[in-house]
């Protein structure tokens, strides 16, 4: 039986010594905290997690070593896209194999398919793996948008339950939630938020959770919120999300994971590594973080 996508799922860091090498000891940790602070999943080697920078060993190893350290505990999502049909298939079914509970999977970037091209890539990766599917749709960074027509024909497949989306346009995430509910009888497909600044609002309109860049320094705070907005305590969720919308625009003040990384590191949780072109956080941004951070009691 396939565990419910409901919640807050974090976009895990991949947490790296100075050098750019993987700190697995510090991921350990990373995830036991989440374990502790109520987090539903992890999503691991997303965007956050620098998937772009890492070797397909490393991808892969990093896919493993999350399944060992959760033991079962807790929720694992694996990043498995690619531009290349071929490569999504391959590291769908080795997280498969693996033991992931679900693949994360974007859009193809960079090579702009149009909407019949994400459709039959999509089937495909779906027909070649079996392990339930999500899709992710992020244009502002792939230069692609899945539009919601084409959801609807992939919600069809019995392996593809979800989709993580990152437009945060209320016309277009009604029109998500509309497929959700006509589905509803065959099979769940999730509605997930891709964006921390508007999840709370998706949520209240029936949403079933985020995928959250947050959620990696307030772990506790987003399931909270995720949780009352399950249970229709709207207004309390609405009150409690308030208190983190100037964190959750700092969160992007330059290209994510440098910020979160910033951040954890000031926290003490990981060490101060993140690998090219990504560069360390500018000093002109540091003081409004700081100031957030203390303001927010994470230091």
């Amino acid at each position: 039986m396939m565990q419910p996508l409901q919640g807050s799922f974090v976009a895990l860091v991949t947490p790296m010594f100075p050098d750019g090498s993987l700190d697995y000891k510090s991921l350990y940790s990373l995830i036991e905290w989440h374990i502790q602070s109520g987090t539903s999943g992890l999503v691991v080697v997303g965007t956050t997690g620098e998937s772009s920078t890492v070797t397909v060993s490393e991808h892969l190893e990093i896919i493993e070593k999350a399944i060992q350290f959760a033991d079962g505990r807790i929720t694992v999502i694996a990043g498995t896209g690619a531009n290349s049909t071929q490569e999504a298939i391959e590291l769908t079914q080795t997280a498969a194999s693996l033991g992931a509970n679900f693949a994360l999977i974007v859009t193809p970037y960079y090579n702009k398919p149009n909407q019949e091209g994400l459709f039959q890539h999509y089937t495909k990766i779906a027909d070649s793996a079996e392990i339930p599917q999500i899709l992710y749709n992020v244009p502002s960074r792939t230069a692609c948008d899945l539009q919601p027509h084409t959801v609807e024909r992939l919600s069809e497949h019995p392996n593809i339950v979800g989709i993580k989306e990152a437009v945060s346009d209320p016309e277009r995430l009604n029109q998500l939630l509309s497929i959700s509910e006509k589905r509803f009888d065959q099979k769940p497909f999730y509605i997930l938020s891709g964006d921390d600044s508007t999840f709370n609002s998706l949520m209240s309109k029936g949403g079933d959770g985020v995928i959250s860049v947050a959620a990696n320094i307030l772990p506790a705070e987003i399931a909270q919120i995720c949780n009352l907005n399950l249970n229709l305590k709207l207004d309390e969720a609405q009150e409690l999300n308030k208190i983190f919308t100037t964190i959750y625009e700092l969160l992007f003040i330059e290209s994510n994971p440098i910020p979160v990384k910033w951040m954890l590191e000031r926290m003490n949780k990981i060490e101060a590594g993140l690998r090219l072109p990504l560069i360390p956080l500018g000093n002109n941004y540091k003081e409004k973080l700081l100031n957030e951070m203390i303001k927010l009691k994470l230091l």
